[in-house]
């Protein structure tokens, strides 16, 4: 692995202020020096860890997905697995060694970020390294970090750059990746720039790390990377400015708020019982039924049946009246047409987010009057035309809202409340994508992150995602965890159930009453599974 002669220096962060020392490629320990009290790992050695090519590829110009992404934290996210076999030193030799081949598979990643003089921010490959860091925490077990109801607050100090903005890129590494030690177990925290990879991205990567260590320690593997593909030539890639402000920039939500994080769990079972309450009606004929106008016209983009342009305008018209009328929404079409259509399916997810707003809604009693918001992050790769690649690497995400008070949230049933979701979620097209990305560049911002009203729930992450195929050599993990990065009352994370199958976890960031209220809700408890742990 190639070393240069370059000093890393390690400042006292708020998680280890005892900490001050300077490391080199060869390894040496960090002085550390534990305080009283502390539950904090003790970092038993820092170093740059870079790639073991250089890098060939261009400068990426950051996106209109990637921008907005440069006041927030890192993601701080990774995976707990039991004890491997191979002696730590051994394996530290290993991950590092991998860690070092995977980066020329993605260099942007050892790279910085820089801002030319026009404007422009972009990541250079300049082959900087990443951050590497052994820490020692064998005062915990695995069943520590599982076990409890919430998630322990010392899960978060398995991660390196806690409260790190992205924009600090400039000067700061891009990855860190932090290998914890715990008294039976092991966990894996990736710090990555938020403004450089979105999730499809970084668990591209984390699954490649995983695949070449894995292939090292194991002869008998075939190594097999899904190369992240790094062109810039698509509507996202924008000729529009943002204005760094004087003071630099900084997240928009309290960091010191009190909260409290939960990982509710869902069986295969559960979620499918939840999409068979959400879509029992959902067959209908256009002659003679009723069916939701907002969802014919999302058909007109997505399905092989296409209505005359008239029959759409008849359907919007009787929407609107109806709607006056018994206000559901709800409009019978005027005009026969023979096939029967199945109207868009509401997912399993859908169907477990419209059971979280209903339940969180109730929880923080609001007045019926009061505007509640669900925020939905989504994969844009195959929503544009022509569609990106779907290891496009960097943010190719936005963010859409559904509005709805209070009272219509808690006064229909969980198949409106999912409909709502569906519905916007059905009219994210490419013209939709489009429509952002001109929005965006009309008022270049970086995106406001938090709960700015009381009311409002942000769902990121993704149970599709592949968190628990990380198999770097003795074992997939048996559990996903994140850090304290973007959090605050309201974020909730998706990850995909360690059983698999369709089962989902629901990481929910609330506050303390909040969460109290929430673990007392019938409708929405009835559906979560209760773990025991390992």
């Amino acid at each position: 692995m190639p070393c240069e002669p370059k000093k890393l220096v390690v400042y006292p962060s708020a998680e280890n202020p005892h900490i001050i020392s300077t490391t080199t490629c060869e390894q040496k320990k960090l002085a550390v020096y534990p305080s009283a009290g502390t539950k904090n790992p003790h970092i038993v050695s820092t170093i740059t860890v870079y790639p073991s090519t250089k890098s060939t590829i261009p400068d990426l110009k950051l996106s209109t997905s990637d921008l907005p992404m440069l006041s927030c934290h890192y993601i701080q996210k990774g995976n707990l697995f039991l004890q491997p076999p191979t002696g730590v030193p051994d394996l530290l030799l290993h991950l590092k060694e991998s860690l070092s081949i995977v980066l020329t598979h993605f260099p942007p990643l050892a790279g910085r970020l820089v801002t030319d003089s026009n404007g422009y921010v972009y990541i250079t490959s300049n082959d900087a390294g990443v951050h590497f860091i052994h820490a020692n925490a064998t005062q915990f077990t695995v069943n520590d970090v599982v076990s409890p109801i919430h998630v322990p607050d010392f899960v978060k100090t398995f991660f390196a750059f806690d409260g790190m903005v992205s924009y600090t890129g400039h000067f700061n590494p891009l990855l860190a990746v932090q290998v914890t030690e715990l008294r039976d177990g092991l966990f894996i925290g990736f710090s990555v720039n938020h403004a450089v990879v979105d999730g499809t991205s970084l668990w591209n990567f984390i699954n490649s790390f995983a695949a070449v260590c894995s292939a090292s320690m194991n002869f008998n593997i075939k190594l097999n990377i899904t190369q992240p593909c790094f062109v810039r030539d698509s509507v996202i890639i924008s000729p529009a400015v943002l204005k760094i402000p004087a003071g630099g920039l900084k997240v928009t939500f309290d960091e010191f708020a009190p909260l409290t994080e939960r990982i509710f769990s869902f069986t295969r079972e559960a979620v499918l019982k939840l999409k068979g309450i959400t879509n029992n009606r959902k067959k209908v004929c256009y002659g003679n039924g009723e069916v939701n106008a907002v969802e014919v016209m999302g058909k007109q983009t997505h399905d092989d049946l296409k209505l005359s342009d008239e029959t759409v305008t008849a359907l919007i018209g009787n929407w609107i009246r109806n709607r006056n009328g018994n206000g559901n929404g709800n409009a019978v079409v005027s005009k026969t047409v023979s096939k029967n259509v199945q109207t868009p399916e509401i997912s399993s997810f859908q169907s477990l987010c419209a059971l979280l707003w209903r339940a969180v809604t109730r929880a923080r009693k609001f007045p019926s009057v009061k505007t509640t918001t669900f925020r939905m992050a989504v994969n844009c790769r195959h929503r544009l035309e022509p569609k990106l690649e779907p290891r496009y690497f960097g943010n190719a995400i936005q963010s859409i809202p559904t509005y709805a008070t209070a009272g219509d949230v808690l006064s229909h049933d969980l198949r409106w409340c999912a409909e709502q979701l569906n519905k916007n979620v059905l009219a994210h097209d490419d013209t939709m994508v489009r429509r952002f990305v001109h929005n965006w560049e009309q008022d270049p911002r970086c995106f406001p992150l938090g709960n700015f009203d009381g009311a409002m729930l942000t769902m990121g992450s993704s149970p599709r995602f592949p968190m628990y195929d990380n198999d770097f050599g003795w074992g997939k993990p048996v559990a996903v965890r994140s850090g304290r990065a973007n959090k605050f009352d309201g974020k909730i994370s998706a990850f995909p159930g360690r059983e698999g199958g369709g089962s989902v976890d629901l990481e929910v960031v609330l506050s303390p009453g909040t969460m109290a209220e929430l673990e007392m809700d019938e409708e929405f408890m009835q559906y979560v599974s209760v773990s025991g742990g390992c």
